[in-house]
Order: structure tokens, then C-alpha cells, then sequence
């Protein structure tokens, strides 16, 4: 599933589970999800799995790096092969459920890079 499909299936799954949860949607944010796709890649092309970057880099430096100050949540996962999947592995996390969860969270950014040993997802929620 192409990059950009795919984060508008997670954006839908999310909404879905908020729904459910008595949640508002989230909304699509185009900032957080440019942040979000240069993090995915990041962790593909320097070959880690964190949310920290190897430069000690945390979700709210690299989002206010690029002007964004409403970043407050992150997920990341790798391998799943697709939306569904993923989604499902996060609901499955307490921390990562909780992250979808939190009505206070309106906005969402998601990243996906494709490569081998992935994909590599990245979601940045934001308020």
C-alpha cells in the first residue's frame, strides 16, 4: 500500500476506535505528517527504532524544528505490512492505545516509509 493510502487508512481506523471510545475525530494535520514521514524514513535510513533520534532528538524537537508547537503524543511502530495491521498492534499497547484514545488529541500527522525490514510507521498527534 502506497505511503500516502495507507496514512489516510490509519487516519480512518484511528477515527474509527475514537468513535467507539466517545471521541472526536482527529484531523488530518499536513505539518505533523511531514514530521511524522522524515521521522519514519529517519529510522529507515539510519537503521533505528526509537522515538529519540540517534542525535537525541525527542517528537517535540524535531516538530518545533520545523515550526510546529501543537505536537504532543507520538506512536511509532515497524514491520506491519499494512494500516490495518498496524493500527491493531497500537490498540493492542496500552501506551500506544492510550495515545489514540486521549480525547484531549485533535490533530494527526501519519508517516510511513517503505523499505526492507519494514515499513516504518510514525504517528504525531497534536493539540
Amino acid at each position: 500500500m502506497p505511503g500516502a493510502a495507507a496514512a489516510q487508512t490509519v487516519l480512518e481506523l484511528v477515527n474509527e476506535a475514537r468513535a467507539t471510545a466517545g471521541c472526536a475525530p482527529v484531523v488530518a494535520d499536513s505539518g505533523l505528517a511531514a514530521v511524522a514521514r522524515a521521522h519514519s524514513a529517519d529510522m529507515r535510513d539510519r537503521g533505528y527504532f526509537s522515538h529519540t533520534t540517534p542525535d537525541g532528538l525527542s517528537p517535540f524537537d524535531r516538530a518545533e524544528a520545523a515550526g510546529i508547537d501543537h505536537a504532543r503524543a507520538e506512536n511509532i511502530a515497524q514491520g506491519q505490512p499494512d494500516a490495518a495491521a498496524v493500527v491493531q498492534a497500537w490498540m493492542n499497547s496500552a501506551g500506544h492505545r492510550a495515545n489514540i484514545l486521549d480525547c484531549s488529541l485533535t490533530t494527526l500527522g501519519v508517516g510511513v516509509a517503505e523499505g526492507p525490514g519494514g515499513p516504518w510507521w510514525t504517528q504525531l498527534f497534536g493539540a
